[in-house]
């Protein structure tokens, strides 16, 4: 029998009672509010359902090995949260001379510079790029530990804004989770695959509203080529909607890219749902002809009612979420997610 194959015995199934006296055991001392504690209970019930008597040891372990994977990349970014990030993905293989390598230090010390911090795999090639433009201190890694390589690269290895990390899964979570906007340089497999799941994602509405730039040099045929592809292999069957496209841009040049990044955010800062409605906070107000011209042109995501000026709702007021800020609400379909990124785009048009 194997470490796999081993199981746990049927008393390591907790009744009901014993899970709440467990619970009340590990909070009793804590001062928790009620969401936090239904949370925590919830998580409990959850660790010792895993420890039914059809669990095989090796489910638990990369349990055990992902939670904690979690619990410290959670601890890493929770002090930066309020700082925007960039997550930069690309190949590991690009080499220090490559003017792709040298376009994407560039950008990484461009947002940077604009008060950004820069978030990477850690790894070489792109990765160190990015670590390398936007400096030590404007970087986060979230490295992946693989037999064939050495470790985290040398602008980033044995910083505190470093995270080790044993699964794919749980590191493509925290580089997609902590992140404000997206910058894909050219790369293999996993370059596509991390590409493809972003785009996913916010084409679901699984990740918050983001600005992605697909970043190569003057000239260059890698994301243009792929583009191609899309258009010719992936919309016109009708696989995604036309409208799918607006939630990347193809460019060729850090200003280009940065325009992209910083610009998403210049009137748009954030959204949220509270109840059925999707509030959007914002830096400036559209005026009423404005309102009126959004309303017109995305009457088709708005189930009922209209996009209109709103205050602060109780869930933001208690939690002190951005309550100065000016914001309008409506009731989104929670369908069309890239019309969702086009109303954006109008809102960041909008002067007040």
């Amino acid at each position: 029998m194997t470490a796999s194959d081993e199981v746990l015995p049927a008393s390591a199934t907790p009744s009901p009672q014993i899970l709440e006296e467990a619970f009340e055991e590990l909070a009793s001392g804590m001062e928790l509010p009620a969401a936090k504690r239904d949370l925590l209970r919830s998580m409990l019930a959850t660790v010792f359902a895993l420890t039914h008597v059809d669990t095989d040891v090796g489910d638990l372990k990369i349990a055990d090995a992902a939670f904690g994977e979690m619990a410290e990349a959670f601890r890493v970014f929770r002090p930066y949260r309020s700082v925007r990030k960039l997550t930069m993905f690309g190949s590991a293989r690009t080499r220090r001379e490559d003017p792709v390598y040298v376009l994407a230090r560039d950008l990484a010390a461009r947002v940077a510079g604009a008060g950004w911090m820069v978030v990477t795999g850690a790894g070489p090639g792109i990765m160190q790029a990015g670590s390398e433009g936007a400096g030590r201190a404007h970087s986060f890694g979230v490295n992946i530990r693989l037999p064939h390589e050495e470790g985290a690269n040398p602008f980033i290895a044995q910083d505190p804004k470093l995270v080790e990390m044993r699964y794919f899964f749980t590191r493509k979570l925290m580089l997609i989770k902590e992140s404000h906007a997206y910058a894909v340089l050219p790369g293999g497999f996993g370059t596509l695959d991390e590409c493809y799941e972003l785009l996913t994602l916010l084409q679901t509405g699984k990740a918050e509203p983001a600005p992605v730039v697909l970043v190569e040099t003057p000239g260059g045929t890698y994301w243009h080529g792929w583009r191609r592809f899309i258009d010719e292999q992936v919309v016109r069957p009708g696989y995604v909607s036309p409208d799918d496209v607006v939630l990347f841009k193809v460019v060729s040049s850090v200003e280009e890219a940065a325009e992209e990044v910083l610009g998403f955010y210049r009137n748009y800062h954030s959204c949220r749902w509270v109840g059925d409605l999707l509030v959007v906070r914002l830096q400036v107000m559209p005026t009423k002809a404005e309102l009126q011209d959004l309303n017109r042109r995305f009457a088709d995501i708005v189930v009922s009612g209209s996009i209109r000026p709103a205050s602060p709702f109780p869930p933001e007021r208690s939690g002190n979420d951005h309550v100065e800020l000016p914001r309008v609400a409506f009731r989104f379909d929670k369908l069309h997610f890239a019309r969702l990124r086009a109303l954006i785009d109008a809102l960041n048009e909008c002067t007040g």
